[in-house]
């Protein structure tokens, strides 16, 4: 892992790999850059760089008031200049998503294209309502493999899922501190939910302007079938506003898709030509 410093002094981690198209990625919520782990491995003709938000991963820990996607968008344009980066394409994941439509609302000419992993410019209150009930809580299970069974059963929309994968999940995003397991970011992130201010919310009441600012960038959408945080309204809005959006859905996954499932990949190799 390498590490850059914001315009605040919080010490923020990331990882750059590979060569050839800048794509900046850019994890959910309570995640970090090991979300893109599982695609990296067949994306082998990019520079992948992987950004652990503030308070996420092994970054710093920060004020939690700057935990908002205005300022998160900030970072990851400092993490572009840092590594004398012009431009990007931005793979956004959940969170990251929200960040791109944003980066493409106030900073468009610093991205080469979008790709959206399930999430567009309305998130389905019920989805939301699942992301608020974890937020910040530690998990129940004192281990490994019984969080690994019990994400088996929890995880929403999910079919067919090896084993291994869900045990992968849990050593990512958790933490075994011998006496149980605690998650891998700052709790205080739960205090958005919180915040009054519309920017500091997960979804911001109304980012349809920001979906309409991506016009003109090579645009994909990814979503899982089973999602309950991109509805199928939304989705479908979205090509009716972009029909050239590379749009795709993954069956037997809620939100998210892994992104090394068959059809993200062919989804994702589309946009990538689309952005050369």
């Amino acid at each position: 892992m390498q590490r850059f410093q914001t315009f605040d002094g919080v010490s923020l981690a990331y990882r750059d790999d590979g060569a050839g198209l800048p794509v900046l990625c850019l994890s959910g919520l309570t995640r970090n850059g090991s979300d893109f782990d599982y695609v990296a491995p067949h994306l082998g003709d990019v520079r992948l760089i992987r950004l652990d938000y503030r308070g996420r991963g092994a970054s710093d820990w920060a004020d939690p008031a700057t935990y908002t996607v205005p300022v998160e968008a900030r970072d990851a344009l400092a993490l572009l200049d840092h590594l004398g980066l012009q431009k990007a394409a931005i793979l956004g994941t959940s969170r990251g998503g929200l960040i791109a439509m944003f980066l493409a609302a106030t900073a468009k000419d610093r991205l080469i294209g979008a790709c959206l992993n399930d999430i567009g410019p309305e998130v389905a209150p019920e989805g939301l309502e699942v992301i608020k009930g974890f937020v910040g809580r530690n998990p129940g299970a004192r281990s490994f493999e019984e969080a690994a069974l019990a994400r088996a059963t929890l995880m929403a929309g999910f079919e067919d899922v090896p084993a291994a994968r869900w045990m992968e999940e849990v050593k990512k995003h958790f933490i075994d501190t011998g006496a149980g397991l605690k998650i891998n970011y700052d709790p205080d992130l739960a205090r958005i939910f919180d915040a009054p201010a519309p920017e500091a919310n997960p979804a911001p009441p109304d980012f349809w302007p920001a979906f309409d600012a991506l016009q003109d960038l090579p645009l994909a959408c990814i979503r899982g079938a089973n999602s309950d945080l991109l509805s199928p309204a939304t989705f479908a809005e979205m090509t009716r506003r972009r029909p050239d959006m590379i749009a795709v859905e993954v069956p037997k996954r809620g939100h998210v898709p892994f992104l090394d499932e068959p059809e993200a990949l062919t989804g994702l190799r589309a946009w990538l030509g689309a952005c050369r």
